[in-house]
């Protein structure tokens, strides 16, 4: 089950088309809920991308360009795990972690007693956990007691879109993501402008000190972290940046996906650190095949504006 690739510092992912059982079937959705906390974006035109001499060139951040999105409602907060167990007690609903039965764990959230697993090769602080999923974070010894308000992790491309045919959403196109994330600023790295800790304050969960052994966690947190932590952008959405990656819509290379293409996830996560993932910054993004699932990553989703 393991694969690697150049994002696989960032979140490890499976093969495409590498499944155990047949996929989770698109079968009717019982009742689905009320309206979740959306904040209404007016749209508009905004220059998405980067020029950043630091950017990955692999990554597609760039060229610059002019791009207008229409009006949309956002959720606020990636989805957490209350709200996805809401999903999965009224659709019975089985994540491909569950059905793969394991899915890739950072190793510094694993206790020393943990038994040996196998590791990513270009990436050796992820692990590939037998029984981890998104009731197991971090394997069968570990729950979600006291992350009932954390983003939902080892969610596949899959599980999300199960998610919004259930809830009656859909996930954000890689542009609605992006235009949200900026809050109304231009061409500015982070949500809230040009500096990564303004005035000395933490805005965003990610790595800090020395990857991946030492987390001073002065922002708070080691793994992940509420899903309405740190202050909101211009838009008042929270972590656009950091905790947790987020899937989105679309392909990870431009024009109709083939069955299993790379979508494009976007936002970094609680791992991401200069030295090696600068990808915590609004014009960022990653591959990962729809199958795969890990400890960082999440989503949020979108909805016609009303």
């Amino acid at each position: 089950m393991k694969h690697e690739s150049e994002s696989d510092c960032c979140a490890p992912g499976r093969p495409a088309g590498e499944a155990r059982t047949p996929p989770p079937g698109a079968a009717a959705p019982p009742a689905a809920p009320g309206p979740g906390p959306g904040v209404r974006l007016a749209g508009g035109e905004f220059s998405m991308g980067s020029a950043d001499a630091l950017a990955y060139p692999a990554d597609g951040e760039g060229p610059v360009r002019r791009v207008e999105v229409g009006p949309f409602t956002i959720d606020a907060h990636c989805v957490s795990n209350a709200r996805f167990r809401a999903f999965v007690e009224a659709t019975g609903h089985l994540t491909d972690a569950e059905r793969y039965g394991a899915s890739f764990v950072f190793g510094g959230l694993l206790p020393e007693d943990f038994p040996p697993t196998r590791a990513v090769a270009a990436a050796p602080w992820w692990r590939e956990v037998l029984g981890a999923d998104w009731r197991h974070p971090e394997g069968p010894r570990s729950g979600l007691a006291g992350r009932e308000d954390h983003p939902v992790v080892h969610v596949s491309w899959r599980d999300a879109a199960a998610y919004c045919a259930w809830a009656g959403r859909r996930l954000p196109t890689e542009a609605q993501w992006e235009y949200a994330a900026r809050g109304g600023l231009e061409q500015q790295p982070f949500p809230w402008g040009t500096e990564l800790r303004p005035g000395g304050r933490h805005r965003m969960n990610v790595w800090n000190g020395t990857f991946p052994d030492r987390n001073t966690r002065e922002d708070g947190y080691l793994g992940t972290c509420p899903v309405d932590a740190f202050e909101p952008n211009g838009y008042g959405l929270y972590n656009m940046t950091g905790n947790v990656w987020e899937w989105t819509a679309d392909p990870f290379e431009p024009g109709p996906p083939a069955a299993g293409a790379a979508r494009a996830l976007r936002g970094g996560s609680y791992l991401c650190h200069a030295s090696y993932c600068r990808r915590y910054r609004v014009s960022a993004r990653m591959a990962n095949t729809p199958e795969s699932s890990t400890g960082n990553i999440g989503f949020r989703v979108v909805a016609a504006a009303p």
